[in-house]
């Protein structure tokens, strides 16, 4: 029957230490953005799961040795894993159609396999993670934004009573501010007295939008007014 050595305390100690210190780094980069799972939480949930790897690999070290029991370390590591995801839910908001929080919820999930790898010894597998991670996070965002989100789709919401707002004066502003829409996703829908216009818009900045909105705001009866994702633009 295979039995691990006792673990000296410090290498116990520096462990817990490298696992807060990965674990920060991960979260200062989701603080920096001001999400709520930041430095403290990417901490805990790091420094979390290689005490429990070391539990498992070690508390119960006596009681293996003297073959009264058979212990599986990978067991709990699975445990973590799969107990990860409750917290990373968490950090999911659904609001108006547009989900945000899925990379924070990834990199909880994430930061926790580095903890279970620091736990298990795995230094270089641990540092070598902790660096990738760094570099999806803050390194492929600003290529996101540039090559992916340049050119997504974007859409345009608002609210007008009934007539006061024709398709032709929207084209009209439209031209004017030169900015085109896709015409094959515009939808108008009739709520009661009011009608709500649905816009798509593609390889559109924001900074496009607040012109548009600017111009609306202008026309009477018009309100509600907001932006949506791709995600959400059409119901």
């Amino acid at each position: 029957m295979f039995m691990l050595p006792a673990l000296p305390a410090e290498e116990m100690i520096l462990r817990l230490l490298l696992s807060g210190l990965l674990g920060g780094l991960i979260g200062f980069e989701r603080e920096r953005l001001s999400w709520v799972a930041g430095l403290r939480t990417h901490m805990l949930v790091c420094l979390g799961s290689t005490l429990i790897m070391l539990v498992s690999q070690y508390a119960f070290h006596e009681v293996v040795h003297e073959g009264l029991i058979n212990l599986d370390p990978s067991r709990v590591a699975a445990q973590v894993v799969s107990g990860i995801g409750f917290l990373g839910a968490g950090t999911i908001l659904f609001l108006k159609n547009v989900i945000r929080g899925l990379t924070t919820a990834a990199s909880l999930w994430a930061v926790a396999a580095v903890g279970l790898a620091i736990g298990g010894g795995l230094y270089l597998a641990a540092v070598s993670t902790t660096l990738l991670i760094l570099v999806i996070l803050a390194g492929i965002k600003p290529l996101e934004k540039r090559f992916i989100k340049k050119n997504r789709a974007v859409g345009l919401r608002f609210g007008a009573k009934n007539g006061a707002i024709h398709l032709a004066s929207l084209q009209e502003i439209l031209i004017t501010l030169n900015k085109r829409y896709d015409s094959s996703r515009l939808q108008i829908e009739k709520v009661g007295d009011k009608e709500i216009f649905h816009l798509l818009f593609k390889a559109a900045s924001q900074a496009h939008f607040i012109e548009i909105i600017d111009e609306l705001r202008k026309l009477e009866g018009i309100e509600n007014i907001e932006l949506i994702d791709d995600a959400g633009a059409f119901p």
